[in-house]
């Protein structure tokens, strides 16, 4: 589960750029761990990987076919003059079309929606092994523009696979859903007070109430198992009995999803950064604060080493103590960055959200962006004239004006739409103060209430696992977003499946991204052979 930045980059919602950095960096931490996050603590519903009792039964196999023999008009992947995604991929080879799939599938033959999608063809044609398909997580993160860097990422094995990324159901380039929001993201803290909260409280219950006056006819709709069933129908467009899957963050609970509604179907198949289907569900970082508080430390040691370049205290405790300072004076009167005309208001209710999405990643680059965007918050805090360096500002941009309001109401809506959250706002209420002792900057953030609370009840049940498959899982033992425990859980309800691990990394999604051979070598070892390893595998970071 990635974040709002991960949304507009170039690379994926865990690293390597592909759409803008930042934009993927936000959507990617911030869904992922935000979505999935990038919230927690519902609980889980009956074993089921079959349609509930209370949906429609499921079409005939012919009321589909439509769909699954559609011809696809492959060509530019440029949707105007203006659009230089669209050239870039076009200038790497990579071909896009728009399948057409049904917007419910309990009535095929009524409303359709599209979901666009790109191809880079194999090359080495005599030893094609077939098409992977690419999920980037968020929820709400594209992968149209994915295959280019998964191919370099793939190294000798890439020419043997056609690539395939794309945009889930409701996102990116496919049919979308705007609800007008005026913020680009929903995972904020409660901050320190009560009034903090009811702030919250109340933004959360305009935000659903807005989406359902805007797109009341489609939300019933997203859900992961609608996406899955859209994947299959990709698969069968593309004349493939079997397909394999790169999924990272979301995208690995949306790949398990898969394998248990379409077993057959599936080839070979790799989970970075994966999620249990159980921790799956509106409170997805409720059971993340020890990792984001590890990862925090980690950092504030980093910056503490560092502290001639950015000023924040020369020990991990006296940066930690800054960033209570700030807060403290955050809680007290909104902290004014920037200048005009890019001026931001920052609160105790935003300044957590922004902390934890800069944990997401321990390489020095994220760091250092991590320690300006800090050193930022402290001037201001002193009433000094803080100048925001462009990435923050990117970002602040997506989470706090209605310019990320596409990625906010997608990721929202993907999230909201597989396990009902609970509507008591007290509930959250008793939580956010019960953690407020052991995790003050955490707690109130991933306690906090958020839009679900107030959505219409999901028209499925969340799909339970119920047989094995045969997977290969990456995970860092300091993942902040999808935990390493989480991974371990999937891994146990999978026993067909195999776990490679990065340890000493406070990293989320790690395949073509982090940089480490091991872990490279290995996946890439798998997608050439198909054989997953003979025990699970550990690599050093």
């Amino acid at each position: 589960m990635r974040n709002a930045k991960d949304a507009e980059k170039t690379t994926r919602t865990p690293g390597a750029a592909r759409t803008t950095t930042a934009a993927r960096t936000t959507a990617r931490t911030a869904a992922a761990g935000l979505a999935l996050a990038l919230a927690a603590g519902i609980p889980a519903s009956p074993a089921l990987a079959t349609e509930s009792p209370t949906a429609a039964p499921p079409p005939t196999a012919g009321a589909l076919d439509r769909y699954y023999r559609q011809p696809l008009d492959w060509g530019t992947c440029m949707s105007s003059p203006q659009d230089e995604a669209g050239r870039d991929l076009d200038k790497a080879g990579v071909q896009c079309a728009d399948v057409t799939v049904p917007l419910d599938y309990s009535a095929p033959g009524g409303r359709t929606i599209t979901v666009a999608i790109s191809r880079l063809k194999a090359t080495d044609t005599r030893r094609r092994i077939g098409a992977i398909l690419l999920n980037n997580g968020g929820p709400g993160g594209p992968a149209v523009d994915s295959p280019p860097v998964i191919r370099t990422a793939m190294k000798e094995v890439g020419p043997r696979y056609d690539i395939v990324g794309f945009d889930p159901r409701f996102v990116g380039r496919s049919t979308p859903l705007d609800c007008g929001w005026p913020v680009g993201f929903t995972w904020f803290s409660a901050g320190a007070s009560r009034a903090g909260f009811d702030r919250q409280v109340a933004l959360s219950k305009s935000l659903a109430a807005k989406c359902r006056a805007t797109n009341a006819s489609v939300l019933p709709h997203i859900s992961t198992r609608n996406t899955a069933r859209d994947m299959d129908v990709i698969r069968g467009a593309l004349g493939e009995r079997k397909i394999s899957y790169l999924g990272y963050s979301y995208g690995t609970y949306l790949g398990t999803v898969y394998t248990q509604m379409f077993p057959g179907r599936y080839d070979r198949m790799v989970l970075d950064g994966a999620v249990g289907p159980d921790d799956y569900n509106p409170r997805l970082l409720k059971h993340t604060v020890r990792e984001n508080e590890q990862a925090l430390s980690a950092w504030a040691a980093w910056a503490a080493a560092r502290h001639t370049t950015y000023g924040l205290g020369r020990s991990r405790t006296a940066v930690l103590a800054t960033i209570d300072r700030v807060m403290a004076k955050a809680a007290r009167a909104a902290l004014t960055l920037g200048t005009a005309p890019e001026v931001f208001r920052v609160d105790d209710t935003h300044i957590p959200t922004l902390i934890f999405m800069g944990v997401a990643d321990d390489g020095d680059a994220s760091r250092h962006l991590l320690a300006q965007q800090v050193a930022a918050l402290s001037q201001a805090s002193k009433g000094r004239e803080a100048p925001v360096p462009q990435e923050f500002a990117e970002t602040l941009g997506l989470l706090l004006s209605g310019d990320g309001s596409a990625f906010g109401s997608s990721q929202t809506a993907i999230i909201c739409g597989d396990v009902p959250a609970p509507r008591d706002t007290e509930r959250y209420w008793r939580d956010i103060q019960r953690s407020r002792g052991a995790h003050p900057l955490f707690g109130p953030l991933t306690e906090n209430i958020g839009p679900c609370a107030f959505w219409d009840a999901p028209r499925e049940a969340p799909t339970r696992i119920s047989h094995d498959a045969p997977v290969l899982m990456v995970a860092a033992t300091g993942d902040p977003r999808t935990t390493y425990r989480s991974t371990l859980t999937l891994h146990g309800r999978l026993p067909g499946s195999r776990l490679l691990t990065l340890e000493n990394a406070n990293r989320h999604a790690l395949y073509g991204e982090y940089g480490n051979a091991c872990v490279d070598d290995e996946v890439n070892r798998y997608l050439a052979t198909g054989r997953l390893p003979k025990r699970d595998e550990t690599c050093v970071k």
